[in-house]
C-alpha cells in the first residue's frame, strides 16, 4: 500500500472515480462481502416464487374471457386432469365407475378446487379414450399461479398411484407448468456445476495466473447472487417468470468474465509496460472501465427494450437482464480495482503454464501478433472477405424464412416427465384433447333458440371438428366448447378463432383457449416489436456515436450485429423447428418456435454482439485518435483484442451450451442459439466482416458532420479529455506497433 500512496500523492490525482475505489481497498472488499452475504439470504428461495407461465398479453381478448369464465364457469377452465386407467376392465366396469365418482368426490371437496367434472358425470365422449380403458376427471384449481400451485403439491400425494381397480395419473395445464419450474431449477444447478469449473479453467489457460483467473469468477458470482435478490425484491411488485434465472446464470458469468477479462487484461499491459500499481489502475479504469461502462450500457438496452412487451415472460428477462448487467459492470469497476490495487504484481501470481514451459526455453511475447497478420490479410483482400462472408451468413438465415410459430406446451418437457406422459396420452388417445379446445364466451341475454342458432353457425365453420354448448349461468353468460380440427393450436386453429370472432351473435363473444392466446400473443409481439427494435437501434447508434464521435462507425455496428444473428435465427428453424439433430439434443420438435423466444434471443445476442463490439471499436479509435492512421489502428485493435474477444466468447458460449443441457426445450433453444451467435460474432463478423468493412470505407469511417462532431467534442467520450500524470506532457505517442514498423524498415 505504500506504493499506492506515494504514487497517487506524486500523480496529481487520477479522476475522482479512481480515488474513490482504490482509496480504502480493504473496506471496499469488506463492504462488497457483507453486500453479498446479504444478497445471499435475500435470495434465498427465489425460484419459488416464479412463475412458469407469461406467454399471454393481460389486455388481450382471450385473458378477458379466461378470467370471465374462470369466475362464472370454473368448470370450463380445466387446469389439472386426473387420467383414470381401468386396465383391461374398461371405464365402465361398475367398480371403476364407483371409484372414479368417488375420487371426484373428494376432489371436489378439496379447498381451492373447483368446477369438477368428470366421464362418469357427464358420459361426454371427449373424456373417454378411444379404446375405453381411460377417462378423465378435470378440475380447475383457481388462483394465482403460485398459490394454485401449492395448492397442487397438497392435494397431488392423495391422488396420483393406485386406488382400487384404478391407477390415476395428473396432468393439465398447472401439472404441466408446476413440474417444468422443478425441471427448470434442477437443470439450472446441473448447468451451473458444469460451467463453473469449465469457466476457470479457461480462464486459468487464457491468463496463466491462477490468481488472475479468480477475479472474473468472483466477480460474476457477485454478479449472479446479487441479481437473484434483485428478483426477489421485483417478485414482490409483480410476476416473474422461473426461465429469467437461466439469463442471470449465462450473463452473469459471460458479462463479469468478459469485463473482468478486458480490466485485467489491461492492467496487466500496463504493468508489464512499466507503470506502478496506482498507474495501472488509473489508465485501466480510464481506457478499458470507459469501455466497459458503454458495453454494459448497450447491452443494458437491449435487454430493457423487452420492457415494451405485455407478457411477463418477456418483461421478466428485462428485469433479470438488466440487474445483472448493471452489477457486473459495477463490480469490475469498484471491485476489481480494488482487488487489483491490493494484488499489485502478485496478480501473476500462481503461473500454470510454467508447469507446461519447463525445460523450454522461454519464447519472445508475440501475444496479438497472429492476429494483427489476419486483419493485414483481410484488409489486403476486403471486397473478397466482405462479399464472401456477408454471403454465407445470409444462407444460413434462409431457414428462417420458413418459420412458424406456435405456443409452449408439455412437449417442453422431456418425454419421460410425468405430466408430459398424461399429456402423450391424451393427445394420441382420446378422441379431443380436453382443456384444449376453443371456448367462446357469451355474454347478454339470449334465448334458447338463439343460441342454438349461433351453435349451428360455428358448428358449420371450416376447421370447425364439432361444437358444444351452450352452457349456461345466471345473469345471461354462457359458454359454448368448439374442438378445431387437426392441432390444437396448428394452423387452422388459428384461423378458426378468426373466424369465431367474426362471426355475427346478438350477444357480446369472446374466444379463449391455447389458440386464441397464441393469436393474440402473436398480435401483441408484432404491434410492439417495432417500438423495441427502435429503443435498440436507436439507443446503440447514440452510445456508439458517443464512443467514437462517427456516424458512420454506428451504422457499421448495428448492421453487423443484425448480420451476426442469421446464423442463429437459421440453426433455430433447422434444428428446433424442422427437428433435424432433435434425438441428439433430446427434445421433442412441435413444428414451430414458441412466440416470444426469437424475440428474447435477438435482444440477447444482440447485446452481446455490441459489447464485442464495444471491445474491438473502443481500442480501434483509442489507437486512431493517438497516431491517425486508420488501417494501422485497425489492425492494432484488432491484434489487441482479437484473442481476448474470442476467449471471452469462448468461456460464455461454454456458459450458454451448460444452460442448453437443459431438458426443457425452450431454455435448450435460448443456451444453444446465443452461444452459436456469440461464436460467429467473435470468430467470424469481429475477425472478417468488421476489418473488411472497415477497410473498404477507409477514413470516411471516422466522419461526422460539422454540429454533431461539435456535439462530441462537449458530451462525447474521448481519451483527449482524460487525466495526465503530474510531469507527463500532452504528446501523441507512436504506439508500440508502429515503433516495430518503423525499426524492421530500418
Amino acid at each position: 500500500m505504500s506504493e499506492v500512496k506515494k504514487s497517487a500523492a506524486g500523480g496529481g490525482g487520477g479522476g475522482g472515480w479512481t480515488r474513490f475505489v482504490t482509496a480504502r481497498p480493504r473496506l471496499t472488499l469488506l463492504v462488497a462481502l457483507v453486500l453479498t452475504a446479504l444478497a445471499v439470504l435475500a435470495g434465498g428461495g427465489v425460484a419459488d416464487r416464479m412463475g412458469s407461465g407469461g406467454w399471454e398479453d393481460p389486455a388481450a381478448e382471450s385473458t378477458y374471457a379466461t378470467e370471465a369464465l374462470e369466475r362464472q364457469f370454473p368448470g370450463s377452465q380445466p387446469n389439472v386432469l386426473l387420467l383414470v386407467d381401468a386396465g383391461a376392465a374398461g371405464v365402465d366396469a361398475p367398480a371403476v365407475a364407483a371409484e372414479a365418482r368417488r375420487l371426484a368426490e373428494r376432489l371436489d371437496a378439496e379447498p381451492g378446487v373447483d368446477g369438477v367434472g368428470s366421464y362418469w358425470s357427464t358420459g361426454s365422449p371427449a373424456l373417454r379414450s378411444e379404446d375405453g380403458r381411460q377417462a378423465v376427471i378435470a378440475a380447475r384449481i383457481a388462483g394465482e399461479e403460485k398459490d394454485a400451485a401449492a395448492v397442487l403439491d397438497r392435494i397431488a400425494p392423495a391422488y396420483r398411484g393406485a386406488h382400487g381397480p384404478v391407477e390415476v395419473s395428473l396432468g393439465g395445464g398447472l401439472a404441466v407448468r408446476h413440474e417444468m419450474q422443478t425441471v427448470i431449477q434442477e437443470d439450472l444447478l446441473r448447468a451451473e456445476l458444469i460451467a463453473l469449473p469449465l469457466t476457470l479453467v479457461l480462464l486459468v489457460m487464457v491468463f496463466g495466473s491462477a490468481v488472475a483467473a479468480l477475479l472474473p469468477l468472483g466477480v460474476g458470482i457477485v454478479a449472479i447472487l446479487g441479481t437473484n435478490a434483485a428478483l426477489r425484491g421485483i417478485t414482490e411488485f409483480t410476476d416473474v417468470s422461473v426461465f429469467a434465472q437461466n439469463l442471470t446464470t449465462a450473463l452473469g458469468l459471460g458479462l463479469a468474465i468478459d469485463y473482468a477479462l478486458f480490466v485485467v487484461r489491461r492492467y496487466r499491459e500496463e504493468l508489464a509496460a512499466g507503470a506502478d500499481t496506482y498507474t495501472a489502475v488509473r489508465t485501466t479504469l480510464r481506457t478499458a472501465g470507459r469501455t466497459v461502462l458503454f458495453s454494459a450500457l448497450t447491452v443494458a438496452v437491449s435487454l430493457a427494450a423487452m420492457l415494451v412487451f405485455p407478457q411477463y415472460f418477456l418483461r421478466s428477462f428485462a428485469y433479470a437482464g438488466i440487474a445483472v448487467v448493471l452489477l457486473a459492470a459495477t463490480a469490475a469497476l469498484t471491485l476489481l480495482p480494488a482487488a487489483l490495487v491490493l494484488l499489485g504484481d502478485r496478480v501473476n501470481a500462481l503461473d500454470l503454464r510454467r508447469l507446461l514451459r519447463r525445460g523450454r526455453a522461454p519464447r519472445k511475447d508475440t501475444s496479438g501478433a497472429g492476429w494483427g497478420r489476419a486483419a493485414a490479410l483481410v484488409m489486403r483482400r476486403a471486397p473478397v472477405f466482405a462479399i464472401v462472408t456477408t454471403a454465407g451468413l445470409v444462407l444460413l438465415g434462409l431457414p428462417f424464412l420458413g418459420v412458424k410459430f406456435g405456443t409452449a406446451d408439455d412437449r417442453q418437457l422431456p418425454v419421460t416427465a410425468s405430466s408430459r406422459v398424461v399429456q402423450d396420452q391424451l393427445r394420441d388417445g382420446f378422441p379431443g384433447n380436453p382443456g384444449g379446445g376453443i371456448t367462446v364466451l357469451a355474454e347478454g341475454a339470449a334465448t334458447p333458440a338463439q343460441y342454438a342458432d349461433f351453435r349451428e353457425r360455428i358448428a358449420a365453420l371450416d376447421g370447425v371438428g364439432r361444437a358444444e354448448g351452450p352452457v349456461t349461468a345466471g345473469g345471461g353468460s354462457a359458454y359454448f366448447t368448439v374442438v378445431p380440427e387437426g392441432e390444437t393450436v396448428g394452423a387452422g386453429a388459428q384461423r378458426v378463432v378468426g373466424e369465431l370472432r367474426a362471426a355475427e351473435a346478438p350477444f357480446a363473444t369472446s374466444v379463449t383457449g391455447p389458440a386464441a392466446v397464441l393469436v393474440d400473443s402473436k398480435d401483441a409481439i408484432a404491434d410492439r416489436l417495432p417500438w423495441a427494435a427502435g429503443i435498440i437501434v436507436l439507443v446503440t447508434l447514440l452510445l456508439v456515436f458517443l464512443l467514437t464521435g462517427s456516424v458512420v462507425v454506428p451504422v457499421q455496428a448495428v448492421l453487423l450485429n443484425a448480420l451476426s444473428l442469421t446464423a442463429m435465427f437459421g440453426a433455430v428453424v433447422w434444428v428446433f423447428q424442422e427437428g433435424h439433430l432433435a434425438g441428439l439434443l433430446g427434445f421433442t420438435s412441435t413444428g414451430d418456435i414458441e412466440t416470444t423466444l426469437p424475440v428474447l434471443m435477438f435482444c440477447v445476442a444482440f447485446g452481446l454482439s455490441m459489447d464485442y463490439g464495444v471491445f474491438l471499436l473502443s481500442r480501434i479509435k483509442e489507437e486512431y485518435d493517438a497516431t491517425g492512421d486508420h488501417e494501422h489502428s485497425v489492425r492494432f485493435g484488432l491484434r489487441r483484442t482479437g484473442g481476448l474477444i474470442t476467449a471471452a466468447a469462448v468461456i460464455l458460449a461454454v456458459v450458454m451450451v451448460a444452460i442448453g443441457t437443459s431438458r426443457v426445450t425452450n431454455t435448450k433453444m435460448l443456451g444453444l442459439g446465443v452461444a452459436l451467435a456469440v461464436l460467429m460474432d467473435a470468430m467470424v463478423v469481429r475477425s472478417l466482416l468488421v476489418p473488411s468493412v472497415m477497410k473498404l470505407t477507409g477514413r470516411l469511417t471516422w466522419w461526422a458532420p460539422g454540429p454533431l462532431r461539435r456535439f462530441h467534442d462537449r458530451f462525447g467520450i474521448s481519451e483527449n479529455g482524460a487525466y495526465n500524470p503530474a510531469g507527463t506532457p500532452d504528446v501523441i505517442e507512436v504506439s508500440e506497433e508502429l515503433r516495430e514498423t518503423a525499426s524492421s524498415r530500418q
